[in-house]
């Protein structure tokens, strides 16, 4: 599993613009093969900066079927009008690593 974390910045007051548009923009990521879960957060310390989450089988999954397709373009076409600048995008791989239950998500 690939853990794909973007970090959004908008354009102040353009907040409600952009979650409107991510909610029509959502089914091209979540309906991408591969995309295991998709959601979107939003800073308690910055009304304009917004984190997606999505979940890919693997980084191949992430580029073959969402970054170089038609899907791609047509998220970027559909929120690109709020964004203040382009985001920033890193893929994360799960390692072992033993839980701690007091401390550790699960």
């Amino acid at each position: 599993m690939v853990l794909e974390v973007t970090l959004i910045d908008v354009l102040p007051g353009r907040e409600d613009d952009f979650v409107n548009a991510y909610q029509r923009a959502r089914p091209m990521i979540a309906g991408a093969p591969g995309c295991r879960a998709v959601r979107l957060r939003r800073s308690v310390d910055v009304s304009y900066r917004f984190t997606l989450l999505a979940e890919w089988d693997s980084v191949e999954a992430h580029e073959r079927n969402f970054r170089r397709t038609e899907r791609f373009a047509q998220w970027r076409a559909l929120i690109g009008g709020a964004l203040k600048q382009p985001p920033t995008t890193e893929l994360f791989g799960d390692f072992p690593t033993r839980l701690d239950p007091e401390h550790d998500f699960s």
